[in-house]
């Protein structure tokens, strides 16, 4: 089945227009004499150019450039990683104040190898991030850190703004689609990060096209809401590489947008829904869009204390 479909004709609405600008390579060089990586390019993200070259917003990747899991959609070298590099912090700190930049997009390589997960760089990350940039607003993306408690604990008490983890795909399609990753403990991870943070919004994607049903996804959106998850990112799979698994099926603009109003319709504060929409995608509107609902909710608040009173 999957072989028949292998050679499916990309459609027109995903075409990439190319923005190669001085804000791309200056972003590109910065990110090599800074010795930093960004999922940006190591997953071969479509919107590279316009977020580079038109928002200049970056996402960057820590924990080096390879990843202890071999997931069958992503990009990312797989294998044994390096030591952790405990200046990496700093360095990230250093070049969000260099690009100047208000929201930040601190993902990671899984690392399975560390016992904490990573956890504790992705914590300094934050703070140092805080220290050099104050009025910066820091969104973290992080594996599932093998679901201990501890490490989802030591990345949230470092308050960062928006908790982001992806659920990637439907139930069914788990096993198939992701490495060591499991579609209940990512839903957990989404939902104690709320219960230790309750103001602190939580985010997730989902992909489209490896072979999930409409109704699938609708089930997914319900899995995600009952587990208090606030913002959600809707795209298509694009197969990276012959290796990977191939596209099931192209969903076109016309239903990114009846998913949209489904999403915000079943209560997510923001939803990105499209073609090309990726987990970090106009994440500096997700962010604000967040903090006008925690404003209007304390707005909400006090004129219901000041009717009481």
């Amino acid at each position: 089945m999957e072989n028949k479909k292998e050679h499916i004709r990309k459609p027109d609405w995903l075409k990439i227009k190319l923005n190669t600008n001085e804000n791309y390579t200056d972003l590109k060089k910065l990110m090599r004499e800074k010795n930093l990586h960004t999922v940006c390019e190591e997953a071969r993200c479509p919107n590279i150019h316009e977020c580079w070259g038109e928002r200049r917003t970056a996402t960057f990747m820590i924990l080096g450039d390879t990843c202890t899991r071999a997931c069958r959609f992503c990009a990312v070298k797989t294998g044994l990683p390096t030591e952790l590099d405990l200046a990496e912090p700093e360095r990230v700190a250093d070049s969000v104040a260099l690009m100047n930049l208000k929201h930040v997009v601190v993902t990671a390589v899984a690392r399975d190898d560390q016992k904490d997960g990573g956890s504790g760089v992705f914590a300094e990350t934050i703070r140092a991030i805080r220290r050099k940039n104050p009025f910066a607003t820091v969104e973290v993306l992080p594996s599932d850190m093998g679901g201990e408690y501890d490490n989802i604990k030591r990345l949230m008490d470092a308050k960062p703004d928006i908790l982001n983890h992806n659920i990637e795909t439907v139930r069914r399609m788990t096993p198939r689609v992701r490495a060591r990753a499991k579609y209940d403990r990512s839903l957990e991870l989404l939902r104690r990060a709320k219960e230790m943070y309750p103001d602190i919004p939580t985010k997730s994607s989902i992909m489209l096209g490896v072979g999930e049903t409409w109704d699938e996804i609708l089930e997914t959106m319900d899995d995600l809401r009952a587990n208090q998850v606030d913002i959600m990112s809707i795209g298509q799979y694009l197969q990276p590489s012959k290796k990977h698994l191939t596209v099931q099926k192209y969903y076109t603009p016309k239903e990114f947008k009846e998913l949209f109003e489904i999403a915000m319709s079943k209560g997510f504060s923001h939803c990105q829904s499209g073609p090309l929409v990726r987990s970090s995608y106009h994440a500096d509107e997700q962010v604000n869009a967040a903090a006008k609902e925690r404003q209007l909710r304390g707005e909400e608040m006090l004129d219901s204390l000041t009717v009481k009173g």
